[in-house]
């Protein structure tokens, strides 16, 4: 994998283990479940936990949106459209490696909500990766301390 692949990667946890707004989804303990296909080859899903707290569960664009780590680019800021129950955002990173990053959830209910993530990167024009996560989350309790 190279060693864009494991930055996107690293990006993707940390968009997978963030969360909501508005009450759009309950604080909690939430099960999140992301299965993802990198450069047309599918990974087997991956389960995480994670607690989530009213203060997270308060703000959906600052829980659910994209954090930007890269070296020798330069990311714009996220664009983000929010309506009803939905919540878009898009990265771009210009430089050495160029990254388009989206995200795409839907709130269904305050116990579960479901997202797409697709990034592109490319070097020097070249498209050398392609990623595409489909999320799952759904409260499975109060959170243990």
């Amino acid at each position: 994998m190279t060693r864009f692949g494991m930055t996107l990667l690293c990006l993707l946890q940390v968009v997978v283990t963030s969360a909501a707004a508005d009450n759009l989804i309950e604080p909690g303990q939430w099960k999140v479940t992301a299965t993802t296909t990198m450069n047309g080859a599918a990974a087997p899903p991956q389960a995480k936990a994670r607690c989530l707290t009213p203060e997270q569960v308060g703000d959906l664009a600052k829980t659910f949106g994209p954090v930007s780590g890269t070296v020798n680019s330069t990311c714009e800021q996220p664009e983000y459209e929010a309506t009803g129950r939905t919540l878009k955002w898009r990265l771009q990173c210009r430089g050495q490696l160029d990254i388009d990053v989206a995200g795409s959830f839907n709130f269904d209910s305050p116990l579960h909500y479901t997202a797409t993530i697709t990034s592109k990167g490319r070097m020097a024009g070249s498209l050398i990766s392609d990623v595409k996560t489909e999320l799952e989350g759904e409260r499975v309790g109060d959170c243990q301390e």
